[in-house]
């Protein structure tokens, strides 16, 4: 699915302009790409920075029109528009990662599925920044496959896609995995995972008779992968207590609590990307988020119980999908915010006069007693908007650890008072 609203008629030809001189500018501004086998990395100010992009639904370029934009712009608004927007947000937030979550092209519209990848990601590319993808409902619409488009993004340069874990050959879908993200290099965390970030292919339509041309769901497969790979992260973080009820030996339980050089007292906290919103994502109203809702939610006909998946594993506490592009906004249920990116792509559908926007996401690390970096104490969000300023809004602070400590204890005096 897609958004809107294309920028003023000199700002387009900026945004043009700017093409010519991507490669040298981004490869300035961006980070250094990781080598390869080698984690992701909190920076030395302590933070983490990912740019979220959803729904470019990028098609053959110069010659692919823009969709719901003004129409004094229609005439010089392509592809070019998405691809000048992508370099823009990478030169102004200079992120350490970038994730694509899904409908990175329009198949239907590309005339060759593998170029039309290579032009929709060369912005990331050219930037050296490590960056990793999902899919939509819209990438295997051309002459590729599913597969054969996640196998494409693989092999692309600087990414960190991954087709699916080795150790779950029976997974339904393409794309499904995990990132751990190290502390700051020369701090007791620099070998530990303090962000946790996990990917999954949510399908694209449903192949059961009776739910034909429904969008599809995240399938039991997936969930176990991910509730395995979600409490094997956790073990490593298990207290004395923890180990011995999950029945680890005491050579276990001090290797996972108190590995060297610092102890981490708390499972890292995790983030989950996807492409198609689940039915969770329609359970607010106008005061219970923040952003905005100009659409129904497309989610599958379906609920597969993911969201209490996510619940039971007790780690999550930010999902953020694309999907329905002129959707923004983040909302929290039991303790997990739900949060649309907000079309990015000119090539999709939209509101004209509603910018395309990408979300931004920080993770911050608290200081320890040492005066050193330690384990994540907060994620924050805001949205960047494509015009001529590339406006920022909505800054929030999805979870801190003082928030959820306070929960908790609000939880137990009302448990108690129950009772």
């Amino acid at each position: 699915m897609g958004l809107a609203s294309c920028v003023v008629n000199n700002f387009m030809a900026f945004s043009v302009l700017l093409l010519c001189f991507v490669s040298i500018s981004i490869a300035a501004a961006g980070k250094q790409v990781q080598e390869e086998g080698q984690k992701l990395r909190f920076g030395q100010n302590g933070e983490f920075k990912i740019v979220q992009v959803a729904d470019m639904h990028y098609a053959n370029g110069k010659t692919t029109k823009c969709l719901n934009v003004p129409f004094d712009q229609e005439a010089g608004c392509s592809d070019l528009n998405t691809t000048a927007f992508t370099q823009r947000i990478i030169l102004a937030e200079k992120p350490d990662f970038i994730v694509f979550t899904g409908d990175n092209i329009y198949a239907r519209d590309a005339t060759d599925a593998a170029k039309s990848l290579d032009a929709a990601f060369a912005p990331a590319i050219a930037s050296k920044i490590p960056w990793a993808a999902v899919l939509g409902n819209h990438d295997q619409q051309g002459n590729l496959s599913r597969e054969g488009v996640m196998k494409h993004i693989v092999g692309l340069k600087n990414t960190m896609s991954k087709i699916n874990p080795p150790d779950a050959p029976g997974i339904d879908g393409f794309g499904n995995y995990n990132l751990e993200v190290g502390g700051v290099e020369g701090s007791g965390f620099e070998d530990k995972s303090v962000l946790n970030l996990y990917f999954l292919d949510s399908g694209d339509y449903s192949t059961v008779p009776s739910l034909c041309g429904y969008y599809d769901w995240i399938k039991l497969s997936q969930q176990l992968w991910f509730q395995n790979t979600s409490a094997k992260l956790q073990k490593a973080y298990m207290s004395p207590l923890e180990a011995q009820k999950a029945y680890m030996s005491p050579l276990e339980a001090q290797k996972a609590y108190m590995s060297p050089p610092e102890a981490q007292k708390a499972a890292a906290p995790g983030i989950v990307y996807f492409h198609i919103p689940l039915p969770e994502f329609a359970r607010f109203d106008s005061l219970k988020f923040v952003g905005e809702k100009h659409e129904s939610i497309g989610s599958a006909p379906v609920n597969s119980g993911f969201f209490t998946t996510m619940i039971e594993a007790g780690d999550v506490k930010a999902v953020f999908t694309g999907h329905d592009h002129i959707n923004d906004y983040c909302g929290e249920l039991n303790g997990i915010q739900l949060c649309y990116a907000g079309g990015f792509g000119y090539h999709a559908y939209g509101k004209a006069g509603w910018p395309r926007r990408a979300r931004v996401v920080v993770a911050s690390l608290e200081r320890t007693e040492e005066g050193t970096w330690g384990a994540v104490k907060s994620i924050k969000t805001w949205k960047r908007l494509d015009d001529e300023h590339l406006s920022t809004k909505d800054d929030q602070v999805l979870w801190s650890k003082s928030s959820a400590g306070n929960k908790r204890k609000e939880s137990v005096v009302l448990t108690r008072s129950s009772s």
